[in-house]
């Protein structure tokens, strides 16, 4: 198993200087999580993005870093607002793999319950998973990525 850290919400720290949440240029919220794993998955950072400014090239990057990966299993850790979308392209590349995205609606360093649960999660349902497929886990489901959508108004993500 190898974890991808792209960014996103579950990432953001405030920044007292610019007074604004920034994602960060390291794994600090995915490395204070997995100090409670008993045996740690290899971790990678990769993008450090807001999803909402992530492009094709961002994309192609995570499907790179897949491909040329001897693992089966993959989390990545990514920004809700384009999630489907990288689950979509990363589903038409691969299909001998196990990938789940997940990310987190509130920053880890303001709500670390979410991010955590939802980074266990992910993690142990990639371990545990026989049927190769991209899989999204939010708000307590794990779905194959087409079967999950972001509800926006409700600030939370629900099986379609």
């Amino acid at each position: 198993m190898l974890i991808l850290n792209s960014g996103g919400t579950f990432n953001k720290r405030y920044d007292m200087f610019t007074g604004e949440l920034e994602v960060p240029v390291d794994n600090y919220a995915v490395e204070r999580i997995l100090e409670s794993f008993e045996q740690k998955p290899p971790l990678a950072g990769v993008v450090y993005k807001d999803s909402l400014e992530m492009d094709m090239n961002d994309r192609k990057m995570i499907a790179d870093i897949i491909y040329h990966s001897s693992e089966r299993e993959f989390v990545i850790v990514h920004g809700t607002d384009t999630m489907e979308i990288t689950a979509e392209f990363l589903a038409e590349i691969f299909e001998d793999r196990v990938i789940v995205l997940t990310g987190a609606m509130k920053p880890f360093e303001i709500d670390s319950v979410e991010a955590s649960l939802n980074l266990g999660l992910a993690v142990g349902f990639a371990k545990g998973c026989e049927k190769n497929g991209v899989y999204i886990c939010m708000s307590g489901f794990i779905e194959p990525w087409d079967k999950i959508k972001k509800n926006r108004s409700l600030g939370r993500f629900e099986v379609e």
